[in-house]
C-alpha cells in the first residue's frame, strides 16, 4: 500500500477534522522516526495515516483497532503493516517486535498530547508550546484526561529514547506539519482564484491540485 492508498482509505472511514489532523501528525512522526532508524519511510508513514483510521466506525475497545485490521486484511494490505496498527492499542497486549511497532505506539498519544497543551495556550499556536511546557502538563491529572501518560512514557522506553527526546521530536514535527499545512492553504486559495478564468481542460487539472492540497492542509 502506498501513501496514497492509505490517505484514500483514512478519508472513506474517517470522515471528522480533528482525526484527519491526527492521523497527519501522527505519519509525520513515524517518518521521523523511520529516518532515525534508516527504514521504509513510506511504509512507517502508512502505518501513521492508517493507525485511526475505524476509530469512527468502531471507537470502543472492542472493536478498534481490531475490526479495523479485518478490514484492511480484506484490501490485502500487508501483514507487517496490520500488526503495526494493531500494536498502537497497549490493551491488545500484543509483542511489539519490530522498531516501527514500538514507534506508533511511543508517539501515538504523544502527538495527541502536544496537540492539546497547544490549544490551552493564548493564541492555540504550537509554537508556543515547548519541552518544559509539555513535561508541565503531563504532571497535570486533570488536564488532556483521555491521554493515558502511562502509554507516553511506556512508549519512550520501548522505543529506547529519553522522554525529553521524545518530547522535542514529536514537537519539532507538529511545527512543521503547522507550516506545511498554512503553506497548502495558501497554495490552494490561490488556485482557486485561478480556476473562475480558464477553460475546463484547465480547470479539471487544477480542481485536482486544489482537492490533493486541501487534504494536506487538513
Amino acid at each position: 500500500m502506498n501513501r496514497e492508498d492509505a490517505w484514500n482509505t483514512l478519508c472513506e472511514h474517517t470522515k471528522t477534522e480533528p482525526l484527519r489532523k491526527h492521523a497527519l501528525a501522527v505519519e509525520a512522526a513515524m517518518r521521523a522516526y523511520a529516518r532515525k532508524y534508516s527504514a521504509d519511510e513510506v511504509r512507517w508513514a502508512v502505518v501513521g495515516l492508517l493507525h485511526d483510521f475505524d476509530f469512527e466506525m468502531h471507537p470502543t475497545a472492542e472493536e478498534h483497532p481490531v475490526k479495523g485490521a479485518d478490514i484492511l486484511r480484506e484490501r490485502g494490505v500487508p501483514e507487517d503493516i496490520v500488526y503495526a496498527v494493531l500494536c498502537h492499542a497497549d490493551y491488545l497486549g500484543l509483542d511489539r517486535k519490530t522498531p516501527m511497532d514500538r514507534a506508533i505506539y511511543a508517539v501515538d498519544e504523544l502527538t495527541g498530547f502536544i496537540t492539546a497543551v497547544a490549544l490551552v495556550r493564548p493564541r492555540k499556536s504550537i509554537d508556543e508550546v515547548d519541552v518544559a511546557a509539555v513535561r508541565e502538563k503531563t504532571k497535570d491529572k486533570g488536564f488532556a484526561r483521555n491521554v493515558n501518560r502511562d502509554d507516553i512514557t511506556k512508549g519512550a522506553e520501548q522505543l529506547g529514547v529519553d522522554l525529553d527526546e521524545q518530547d522535542r521530536l514529536c514537537h519539532r514535527i507538529a511545527q512543521a506539519g503547522c507550516f506545511r499545512a498554512r503553506d497548502c492553504r495558501r497554495r490552494r486559495h490561490r488556485l482557486n482564484r485561478r480556476l473562475a478564468a480558464i477553460t475546463p481542460p484547465q480547470k479539471r487539472g487544477l480542481t485536482a491540485a486544489a482537492s490533493t492540497l486541501a487534504g494536506l492542509a487538513g
